[in-house]
């Protein structure tokens, strides 16, 4: 469950981590009221899951009364990367000289989690990691211990963190873990920490994932779950029983098992497309189950086209076939090119029954991911 930023900002002001004043509004007019509260510059900030909200708009500086109007009529209600924008935070400009960041992940490779710390925040940190890992300072950290103070301040000292500003740093670093741990999360970072003129530090943008299974501990966050989770195809997902995690690209997916969505996700980025989602379907899954995965890809809007992968086991590839074909019998025209690859169990019956009329089919998983890559650059031309 991954909390808004408002939220997650809540939770760090309780721990002790400075935040900018701010105020959540879901009108045009309570926007106003915020911005004469808190003064100018005022951030106004979008309030959904998605990253890169200034490049797309979903941020704005406000200096007048007249911008704080103006940015919130266009902010509030615009769609943005597939999600309509219903609330906006208020928040209190910051003036700023520097920008970090400071996170706590867990390292899957290593079994351990991870604290990272790097002078280069307000950017893409998942660039920065590609680009310059050795921008980017790493403690791993031992469960049974904790993160130790002394892994702290190494982590703050060898990112490069100014001497004046670093004992704030290296314990903002040490309240993330302490919330991290507490609080079941499985990710928790500020993206950036900025350094204001002041040599203060302050938290200006949160995030914080929390493992659902946990939530049965975490009453008050738990509170919080349907108010974080506003998409409504993860809301779909959750009704239909699925594993669904919504991605950026336009290529939609479904298979049957983690290992195969995920093998097909990273064919279609090796062969120069991006995945919209990850949806496994489970095994055994019947007719209806096929349909309804078919129905909540179509429903996403980014999706320009779709790759199905099954393999049988559990699963029988007639069964996913006549899946296929009740739920595409239902469209007087296919919304988006479908491209199918069976494998085991009943495959060829499953080919026999598919409707070719309504699908591509391709034998092989790499000859499917490649066409459907090509689909979707097609309905982009």
């Amino acid at each position: 469950m991954r909390l808004h930023e408002y939220q997650a900002k809540d939770v760090f002001a309780d721990a002790g981590i400075p935040v900018p004043e701010s105020h959540l509004a879901t009108s045009v007019d309570e926007v106003v009221e915020a911005v004469a509260d808190i003064g100018f510059p005022a951030a106004i900030k979008a309030q959904v899951h998605v990253g890169g909200r200034g490049k797309a708009g979903g941020i704005k500086i406000a200096t007048s009364e007249e911008e704080a109007e103006q940015y919130a009529e266009e902010i509030l209600g615009m769609d943005l990367k597939g999600y309509t924008v219903e609330k906006v935070l208020v928040e209190a400009g910051v003036d700023f000289e520097n920008e970090l960041y400071v996170g706590i992940t867990m390292d899957r490779g290593a079994g351990e989690p991870v604290a990272m710390v790097s002078t280069e925040g307000g950017v893409d940190i998942e660039s920065v990691a590609e680009e310059t890992p050795e921008a980017i300072a790493r403690e791993h950290i031992d469960p049974a211990f904790g993160l130790h103070p002394y892994q702290a301040r190494k982590a703050v000292y060898d990112a490069g963190i100014p001497r004046d500003v670093a004992g704030d740093v290296a314990s903002i670093l040490s309240t993330l873990y302490d919330l991290y741990e507490s609080k079941d999360a499985s990710e928790i970072e500020i993206n950036p920490v900025m350094i204001t003129s002041d040599r203060e530090v302050v938290a200006a943008d949160a995030v914080m994932n929390i493992d659902e299974d946990a939530l049965f501990r975490q009453p008050d966050l738990a509170e919080m779950e349907d108010e974080a989770a506003e998409d409504e195809l993860e809301g779909k997902a959750n009704e239909y029983g699925f594993d669904y995690v919504r991605l950026s690209g336009n290529v939609g997916i479904i298979g049957n098992g983690a290992g195969l969505v995920m093998t097909t996700l990273d064919l279609v980025d090796y062969y120069g497309g991006e995945p919209a989602n990850f949806l496994d379907i489970g095994g055994g899954a019947k007719a209806e189950r096929v349909a309804n995965a078919l129905d909540m890809v179509f429903s996403d809007e980014n999706v320009d086209a779709v790759v199905f992968n099954i393999f049988g086991g559990i699963t029988r590839g007639d069964e996913v076939a006549k899946g296929i074909n009740e739920a595409l019998g239902q469209f007087d025209e296919i919304p988006k090119k479908v491209v199918v690859r069976l494998a085991g169990t009943n495959a060829e019956e499953g080919m026999e029954i598919l409707n070719t009329d309504l699908v591509d089919v391709e034998a092989t998983l790499e000859d499917a991911v490649q066409q459907a890559v090509e689909n979707a650059q097609e309905a982009h031309q």
